[in-house]
């Protein structure tokens, strides 16, 4: 089966790519790092004007969605271009707040969805399927924690600091603050927000991944050694194609599970491509030599992403078992 996008779908990746590259997004994802959030604020603007977050939100609440294939699309671009924010964080909060309205709790929706579909806010959250730590709290303006059956709006969270990629920037939310909601359609809602978080973020990865190879690509074509570009050596090109294949074997996984939206289907495709963007890092890195090392290059804003993704919102060994569990 070939999953392939309609003519509408890659239209709308070809203007979130042409938008993203105008936007500046590197010096952005640097100065997101290093606490200054203006920039980021400023492309999360953009991305809300050409309706992405809306895409998590459906339209009752002045969403246009849910439309998860769409989410996919866009976060590959997201990727692409290194995008700073808890922008996973912001579609898996309104996958949470829409389910939780579907089960018969509105009334979190009807405050939270509308602001988060606009754009004007920025939500993080922690659930228990993922880690302990909210992305970059300091920046959201709504913070959700699960814990246990009960949803609350944080009251506040630990100091933040930097992770393995510096532009991810965690902390501890604490547990106390205003109860939205609890019971049973809790845990189901965040189990299905946690679904929606894997599928960003392997989209996320995917679109890290093909930056790197198109990076490395161009760089190889540069770099002589011996009087020859080393992208004509046989070792160089069937390292690259290894990482053309996975990144490639990751692509349809990612849409099918989009279109089923199915917890195996997504344990699947998150674990896929995590690992072909962490082959493309692995390769760029050794390609690109001394100066793949260096924080300085452009280049580190994509290592340090697809290392980082990698583990988050499952990491290979969970999601691994996911799809055990299923096939058993």
């Amino acid at each position: 089966m070939r999953f392939l996008l309609d003519a509408e779908q890659r239209e709308f990746a070809c203007s979130l790519d042409a938008m993203l590259t105008a936007a500046g997004t590197p010096a952005a994802a640097r100065a997101w790092a290093a606490g200054d959030h203006a920039p980021g604020r400023a492309v999360w603007g953009r991305l809300a004007d050409a309706g992405v977050f809306a895409l998590a939100v459906p339209e009752e609440y002045e969403g246009v969605g849910p439309l998860p294939v769409e989410v996919a699309v866009a976060f590959v671009e997201l990727g692409r271009h290194a995008v700073p924010g808890p922008v996973v964080e912001t579609v898996a909060a309104a996958a949470l707040l829409a389910r939780l309205a579907d089960l018969g709790d509105g009334e979190p929706a009807k405050r939270l969805l509308p602001p988060l579909a606009s754009g004007d806010a920025m939500a993080t959250l922690t659930l228990p399927e993922g880690g302990p730590f909210a992305l970059d709290a300091d920046a959201a303006t709504a913070a959700l924690i699960v814990s246990g059956d009960e949803l609350r709006l944080a009251s506040g969270h630990a100091r933040v600091g930097r992770s393995l990629d510096p532009a991810r920037r965690l902390g501890r939310l604490h547990r106390t603050g205003e109860l939205l909601a609890s019971g049973p359609s809790v845990t189901s809602a965040a189990r299905h927000a946690a679904d929606w978080a894997s599928l960003a973020t392997a989209a996320q990865a995917l679109g890290v991944g093909l930056a790197l190879l198109d990076k490395t690509v161009a760089y190889v074509k540069q770099r002589t050694q011996f009087g020859t570009p080393i992208g004509g050596f046989q070792a160089v090109k069937h390292r690259l194609a290894d990482v053309l294949t996975g990144l490639e074997f990751a692509r349809p996984l990612l849409y099918g599970a989009a279109l089923s939206m199915d917890t195996a289907d997504v344990a699947a495709a998150k674990v896929t491509a995590g690992e072909a963007a962490y082959a493309a890092a692995r390769a760029a890195l050794q390609l690109h030599g001394a100066i793949g090392y260096t924080a300085e290059y452009d280049l580190s804003l994509w290592l340090t992403k697809a290392r980082a993704l990698r583990t988050a919102w499952g990491d290979p060994a969970a999601c691994r078992e996911r799809v055990l569990a299923s096939d058993g």
